[in-house]
């Protein structure tokens, strides 16, 4: 949509992810994600950690499932997704704060440290594919039944062999 902030979030995960069902059946995941800035300090020759920058992060649906299954505490990661307006609140001893939250529209591990193995999930019979899926096929593109085109027609069979020796154009 216009006007939204899109982001991309590299960072750590917090704590594991927070997976809930809402009273209509429909998954949501939580996660917070902590990404501390370095800067290379030129007169100690040394790093140095920012101020770490906390965000909410929410998935629904299969992506949050995926999300459940797939990610732990302390995993980097790599976050796209729309901001949110940061919410202000108090903390316990009355500091007032606001939080940033967003909402995930593709999140995985980060690489750079890391290996993971992926492992394409099959889609539920009843879910919303298309017309045209078959179980088993997340992508809805699996061949369609044969059709009761005659079997010696060439063009609706372009790979059978042609009877006779005539070409068929």
């Amino acid at each position: 949509m216009a006007g939204e902030v899109n982001v991309t979030i590299v960072g750590n995960l917090a704590d594991d992810p927070e997976l809930r069902y809402t009273q209509g059946g429909i998954a949501v995941v939580s996660v917070r994600v902590g990404s501390t800035p370095r800067t290379f300090n030129r007169t100690t020759n040394a790093w140095e950690d920012g101020e770490t920058v906390w965000v909410r992060c929410t998935a629904w649906r299969e992506v949050a499932e995926n999300v459940a299954q797939s990610l732990t505490k302390g995993s980097r990661v790599v976050v796209t997704g729309r901001l949110k307006a940061p919410s202000a609140y108090q903390s316990a001893q009355g500091e007032a704060r606001a939080s940033l939250e967003l909402d995930i529209d593709e999140i995985g591990p980060s690489l750079r440290y890391a290996t993971a193995a992926v492992t394409r999930r099959a889609r539920e019979a009843g879910s919303n594919a298309g017309a045209g899926a078959v179980a088993g096929d997340p992508w809805g593109d699996a061949p369609k039944a044969a059709s009761s085109k005659p079997a010696d027609d060439a063009w609706a069979n372009p790979g059978a062999t042609p009877i006779g020796d005539d070409t068929p154009f």
